[in-house]
């Protein structure tokens, strides 16, 4: 027969049991959560030269040729507080070719984790529609919103960009890439020449007749 246990050892346990199951459905949602984060994780949909596909975490090695396919072959989209900074506060950059302020400028940007869009001021006409925007000719040049920062200086630039809202430190995803560097004014196409081929040839004049002279007008003087 077997002895029944003391109501105080069957309260402790019955804790004991309780504490047991909280502890596996806790268990079960980190589980649960831990496999919902990986499943939610950039899977990269590449594509090698021999045109086999594969899917993996990790994104091809530069060089590889591997082509990105699909939505990782886009930026992710922002997180949302940043989102809201850039649509109210572009940042663009302009920049000259072969000057090291402006690659520190971009490198300054991009260690900040700033979205932004870098405009070169190339040929002549960039540089008058540069002009035409009321900058000066100081490179690089930063603007954000309607804010125009002349010439880099990293503590001017974080005292805007904070008072912008843009976050002190990136918040940007892992993979996320600024848009490439674009010419200020795009390139013109060259004026389409007509196709000769298509325009109808004009009608020849028809030659009159050669006649022969007349013998009561033989110099063929005609009124």
């Amino acid at each position: 027969m077997t002895t029944p246990l003391p109501y105080s050892t069957t309260i402790v346990a019955a804790r004991i049991a309780t504490k047991s199951v909280a502890l596996s459905i806790a268990f079960l949602t980190i589980a649960i959560t831990a496999t919902g984060h990986l499943q939610a994780q950039q899977v990269y949909k590449s594509i090698d030269k021999q045109g086999r596909v594969t899917y993996s975490q990790i994104p091809p090695k530069p060089g590889s040729e591997d082509k990105l396919t699909g939505n990782s072959a886009t930026n992710p989209s922002l997180p949302f507080t940043l989102q809201q900074v850039t649509n109210r506060y572009p940042v663009t950059l302009y920049t000259i070719p072969d000057s090291p302020y402006c690659v520190n400028a971009r490198l300054y940007l991009m260690q900040r984790g700033i979205p932004f869009t870098e405009k070169t001021v190339n040929t002549s006409e960039d540089k008058a529609e540069f002009k035409q925007r009321s900058f000066e000719n100081i490179f690089p040049t930063l603007t954000i919103g309607n804010q125009q920062l002349k010439g880099f200086n990293d503590i001017e630039w974080s005292s805007y960009l904070n008072a912008a809202g843009y976050p002190a430190k990136s918040a940007l995803p892992n993979n996320y890439t600024n848009p490439a560097p674009t010419p200020l004014v795009a390139a013109k196409k060259a004026a389409e020449k007509p196709n000769a081929a298509a325009t109808p040839a004009a009608p020849k004049p028809t030659a009159e007749p050669v006649r022969a002279p007349d013998p009561s007008n033989p110099t063929g003087i005609k009124f």
